[in-house]
């Protein structure tokens, strides 16, 4: 049998939840039957590229999605399908996006035409425009989404998600639901405390109580509260200190916030890493107070370490695996999130694979029913 193609697409393969998700199953996945080919909609190189040709997969390269003005792209898509005409089975992660790919999929006859859920967004909110949680940018960039997620269910005939939240605000209730959980390989974040004592001495936190934040600098991940938050455990205990790994278009904003705050010396902003599963290590406290996700690979991460996870509750409950997740409200002070951490102290961390390997989250089993899933597909 000829090894099965797959196209996956992403707007350009950085590191991201959607990206890392993707990339963990493309690493355990029998390569011998599948093969996973990357279309992008940037020029420029993401950071998976070099891994991806590694291990056998092709990047073709379009320009970014105008979706007011999507003509150029569909001439664009056309010729590339005419050329790359040997795919049964396109799996686009581009949320609301993924209409404009899979409708030319479905003009070109491809039998198998996945569209993926990877985030549920809030209903726009006039008080958050008001108290500037959004900017006019971010606004007009829900709106645009809001319109296009009715599309997406049209075009495509398989409905993938990585949790139930997120499935239901892409395709409504309507449409069956395939998940594909944002899984990883457990056993390489079990807790090593030789591995925490090593990186704290390393990154000079020797002695300090770490709260860890993992993910992109951007709007959503809502750090200007994670910001407040460290200060105000800084009014009772300057040992704590937090690190946050991950690139973004705040960036810069954020280090002035911690400059307001005066917080700036006990801020620490990695950028991206190759070492997160030992970073997760090195952290006593996983803060993650998102306005929106759909269900991320990071709390995943997280509870496979071990560690004790503070979560905002617009975040789906399907993500508590374990009994180490508190879920807080963002429209609380941060003081509230702040007291929560004190108030849980010092606690002992513990191994917690099993029960990612019981909760489907494992990468090993969960490769194995998608590589089947794609093979059935093709089949008939």
């Amino acid at each position: 049998m000829a090894i099965v193609r797959v196209l996956q697409v992403f707007t350009i393969m950085d590191i991201g939840g959607a990206e890392c998700m993707i990339m963990n199953y493309y690493r355990k996945i029998d390569h011998t039957k599948i093969q996973f080919d990357f279309l992008v909609h940037r020029q420029s190189e993401g950071d998976f590229d070099k891994e991806i040709e590694s291990l056998g997969g092709v990047i073709h390269r379009l320009n970014p999605i105008n979706p007011i003005f999507p003509k150029r792209y569909y001439t664009a898509l056309r010729n590339f399908f005419e050329i790359n005409n040997s795919y049964q089975i396109i799996h686009s992660h581009l949320n609301t996006f993924s209409c404009f790919p899979l409708k030319i999929a479905k003009e070109f006859k491809i039998p198998c035409r996945i569209a993926h859920a990877h985030i549920a967004i809030d209903k726009l909110s006039l008080f958050s425009i008001i108290s500037q949680k959004e900017n006019l940018k971010e606004t007009a960039k829900k709106i645009i989404k809001l319109r296009l997620k009715k599309k997406v269910a049209r075009h495509a005939n398989h409905y993938f998600t990585c949790g139930k939240k997120a499935g239901e605000w892409l395709f409504g209730k309507q449409f069956p639901l395939t998940l594909m959980t944002n899984a990883i390989d457990a056993k390489s974040f079990r807790f090593d405390e030789n591995v925490s004592l090593k990186y704290k001495s390393i990154e000079n936190l020797k002695g300090k109580t770490v709260i860890g934040h993992v993910g992109r600098l951007d709007i959503q991940k809502n750090h200007s509260y994670l910001l407040q938050i460290l200060r105000e455990l800084g009014e009772q205990n300057t040992q704590f200190h937090l690190v946050i790994v991950g690139e973004g278009p705040l960036k810069k904003k954020l280090m002035l916030e911690c400059e307001s705050l005066k917080i700036s010396e006990r801020v620490h902003f990695f950028g991206l890493r190759t070492d997160v599963s030992q970073l997760y290590q090195m952290f006593d406290f996983f803060v993650f107070p998102s306005f929106y996700e759909g269900l991320p690979l990071t709390l995943i991460e997280a509870q496979a370490a071990g560690l004790m996870v503070l979560a905002s509750d617009t975040i789906t409950k399907e993500t508590k695996l374990t009994d180490n997740v508190n879920f807080l409200s963002i429209t609380n002070p941060p003081s509230t999130w702040a007291n929560k951490i004190l108030e849980i102290g010092n606690y002992k961390r513990r191994d917690t694979t099993n029960e990612i390997i019981v909760g489907k989250y494992d990468i090993i089993s969960n490769a194995h029913e998608i590589a089947n899933f794609y093979l059935k597909v093709i089949s008939g």
